[in-house]
This record gives structure tokens, sequence and C-alpha cells, in this order.
């Protein structure tokens, strides 16, 4: 009964998040496209700083294993960014005729970071913008970190189960519509954009199922399942999607980037103080 719980817990939220995201990101805020991305920079940052980092260092673990493990979840996430640059550009090179492959990414290489992104999330046929990798890995790790959560939750008491699940639930809202963002960048297909994400957001029950199992030995290692996640995030507002809002801008587009920044920061933060009171 408790395992059927968490699994349909964690389905609730970890989907359910997604759906009602897309709902809010491709509905009610369709026409708002472009400050999607501030908004997205701006959750992704305040899910990492005040969610889940405080979060795991709110632990019995230690701050430096936990600094340590930020950093070189930062490291692999520049990596993993780089190998996804590196592969589309050797795809380019076989589907566009050697020579124009080849000259194009050596170009592309040769650009700013700011105009390189944009550039990249641009490219015809490109199916996953940059940091589109770094997204989907940072959400799974944090997704089988929720599952985790919402497992222990209810093998301590049904009603805080469900709880859990429901404050899991309404804080991946917010950050679920930066990932879309991110992810709308560089493909012109909604629906691969929310399967990709959902796929992602369905970890949560694997991470139910596995905490149900082994919910004393996982317990441990909680804390930098939180702080891998946070450095994918911090790693994909800062190298991906601050440097796009970097372009020279009217002082009234600069205050809707700034207000819209502020507005995905203000999501999480709203969203922490509910779940907190429900606690």
């Amino acid at each position: 009964m408790t395992l059927l719980a968490i699994l349909v817990g964690t389905l609730v939220a970890g989907i359910g998040s997604v759906w009602l995201a897309a709902w809010l990101s491709f509905g009610v805020l369709s026409r708002y496209t472009q400050h999607m991305l501030s908004l997205a920079a701006g959750a992704l940052m305040a899910t990492s700083f005040l969610h889940l980092l405080p979060e795991a260092f709110e632990s019995e673990a230690g701050a430096h294993e936990l600094f340590l493990t930020l950093l070189v979840g930062l490291v692999f996430f520049f990596l993993l960014d780089k190998a996804e640059l590196w592969h589309h550009g050797h795809e380019h090179a076989h589907g566009h005729g050697h020579d124009h492959g080849h000259g194009h990414h050596r170009h592309d290489e040769q650009k700013s970071t700011t105009t390189m992104a944009h550039a990249h999330g641009k490219t015809a046929g490109d199916e996953s913008p940059r940091g589109a990798w770094a997204v989907l890995a940072g959400d799974s790790v944090h997704c089988f970190g929720d599952g985790i959560l919402i497992a222990s939750a209810f093998i301590a008491d049904m009603r805080l189960g469900v709880i859990a699940a429901l404050a899991v639930l309404a804080h991946e809202i917010p950050h679920h519509m930066g990932d879309l963002a991110v992810l709308r960048q560089g493909s012109s297909s909604r629906k691969a954009a929310i399967v990709k994400v959902s796929m992602a957001g369905a970890i949560t029950a694997l991470g139910g199922a596995v905490g149900y199992v082994l919910v004393d030995a996982l317990r441990d290692w909680l804390p930098f399942f939180l702080v891998v996640a946070s450095s994918s995030f911090v790693y994909v507002a800062l190298a991906d999607l601050i440097p796009q809002l970097q372009k020279r801008l009217s002082a009234q587009e600069t205050a809707a980037q700034i207000l819209w920044l502020g507005v995905g920061i203000g999501m999480v933060v709203l969203v922490s103080a509910l779940a907190g009171h429900q606690h």
C-alpha cells in the first residue's frame, strides 16, 4: 500500500508538474516567449540557491564534500555541453558537405559565447539547443532525489507523504517552465520539449521505488543528489541563458528582462514559502 502511494505521489509530482508548467508556458504565457529565457534563468538559479543547496547544507554532510561535488558537477556539465557542441558540429560536417560543415563549425567556434549560443540555438534542424542535455541530466538527478524524498515522507507518515508530493509538485512548476524554455530555444516542437522533460519527471517514480527499498542507505546520499542537480541548473543559467540576455538592448527591453528574471526568482521564493507553511 505504501509503495503504491509512493508511486502515485511521485508520478503526480514528477509528470503533473511538467504538464502544468507546459500549460502555463505554452498557453497562458505563450505570447511572452522571448521573456521566457529571463524567467528560466531566474527560476533555475533560485531553485539552486534557495531550495536545493540550502537543503543539502542543512544535512549531516560536510560542507567541503558538498562544495567539491558542486565544483565537479559544474565541470561535468561544462564537458557535457562541449561534447554536445562537438558532436553537433561533427554531424553538420557529414550532413551538409564536408567543407561547409567544418567551416560553419569553425566559424561558430570563433564567435563570442553570446552569438554562438544564439546561432547554435537557431540552427536549422537542431533538435537540442545548448544546455538541453545539461538541463535534462540535472533534471533526472533532481527528480530521482525528489523521489527518494517523497518515499521517505510516505514511509514516515501517509499525510506527510501527500504534503511532500504536493510540495514537490508546486516547487517543480516554475523550474520546469525554465526547462521548457531552454528546450524550446532550438527545437520547433513543443511536443518534443514536453516529452523530454516528462521523461526526466518520470524518474521521480524510479527514485520513489528505489527509495522505498533502500531508504536508509540512500538518505545519506540525498544531499549529494541535490548538489549535482543544482550544479546543472547554475551552469545552464550562467553559461547558456545569461550570455543570451547580455545583448545590447534599449532601456525598456532591459527593464523587461530584469522584471522577468525577478518573476522567475519570485515564483520559486513564493512556492518555497507556501510549501514551508504546509510543513
